[in-house]
């Protein structure tokens, strides 16, 4: 029996790096370009309480050459707002809008980003995070990226400490998951990084459409008729979580979300990834151990991320015991806010 269940596990790994081989040598990635002389892209920023972020991450922005950079500061408790005006220093194409309370119905980030739409006079809109560090050309990598789409969405660079160690497991996963054109069809994206043609937001229904949604990044991509995935470790880098009880917050606000609101699927999830990374280990597996361990340090070398979260890939599935736990639990905040 034991015998029949391993198999199961190599045949697995098998599959994983089979679609990691695969995104080696076709996921697409964007490369550093110069912004167009002509500025068409606002980049918008809805921040709540990033005060510290900010002073980090919005001189990079700043220095992109977009027509526009907007934060706007939802009701923060901290100085976001101040850090930001001070940050800016006069920039001539910097403004700060001053959020307005959530309505009913909304989930605080799309509120956020629907209201910096609005403002946005840009031909393309440019969502980022607060925590996302930009690199010198990513403005112009992305534009590029976007000629004949009317989405496209960047998977950056993680960074982090010892919350890193999930935070990896999770985000860089999807690199031997699957396929980059499955990915792109099941319309993966990642919310730290969306460019919109101005149009083609309005024509979706922008934020407005998806007010509800958790996932409100993977809802716009599967609007999009054109939608592009890339690979942004080149152009951007984020450490999404500052300590493991914020990433056991974090990841517990939308994981039941990422596993389609499906019990059994979360459940299954969480045996699968024992069952490949942890379980080898404690049954004397140690090839089928090995073999996981390698797929994950062969992800994170390829990611340009940093390779502790790999050699210690066989710790993450019982750490995220806790975020599955914490997923099919009431009572969820985020930012000092209910969900």
């Amino acid at each position: 029996m034991m015998g029949d269940f391993f198999f199961g596990v190599f045949l697995f790994l098998l599959l994983r790096w089979l679609a990691l081989l695969y995104n080696l040598l076709r996921f697409p990635r964007l490369s550093p370009r110069p912004t167009p002389g002509r500025p068409t892209a606002s980049i918008l920023v809805p921040a709540r309480n990033e005060a510290e972020n900010l002073r980090r991450t919005l001189p990079a922005l700043l220095r992109q050459g977009a027509l526009e950079v907007l934060v706007l500061d939802d009701l923060s408790q901290d100085e976001t707002a101040q850090v930001a005006q001070e940050v800016a220093g006069g920039h001539p194409g910097f403004r700060l809008l001053r959020g307005k309370p959530l309505p009913e119905g909304w989930r605080g980030k799309n509120w956020a980003s629907w209201q910096l739409a609005q403002a946005a006079r840009g031909e393309v809109l440019v969502f980022t995070d607060a925590d996302v560090l930009w690199e010198e050309g990513a403005l112009g990598g992305l534009l590029a990226a976007l000629e004949g789409k009317d989405l496209v969405s960047a998977l950056p660079r993680q960074e982090g400490g010892p919350e890193g160690v999930v935070v990896a497991f999770v985000m860089n996963g999807l690199f031997s998951f699957l396929p980059h054109p499955v990915l792109e069809a099941f319309r993966v994206a990642n919310g730290q990084v969306l460019a919109f043609r101005k149009e083609a937001y309005w024509a979706m229904g922008g934020h407005r459409a998806v007010r509800e949604e958790v996932l409100e990044d993977v809802a716009l991509a599967r609007r999009a008729g054109r939608y592009g995935l890339y690979l942004g470790q080149d152009l951007f880098r984020v450490r999404m979580y500052k300590s493991y009880l914020e990433a056991l917050e974090g990841f517990g606000k939308n994981f039941l979300e990422i596993h389609l609101k499906n019990l059994a699927i979360l459940l299954g999830s969480a045996f699968y990834h024992l069952a490949l990374y942890t379980l080898p280990w404690l049954c004397g597996r140690w090839e089928l151990g090995l073999l996981g361990l390698l797929e994950r340090l062969a992800v994170q070398i390829a990611l340009k991320g940093p390779l502790l979260p790999a050699l210690l890939s066989p710790l993450a599935p019982p750490l995220l015991l806790p975020i599955y736990a914490r997923a099919l639990l009431p009572g969820k905040t985020w930012k000092g806010r209910p969900l």
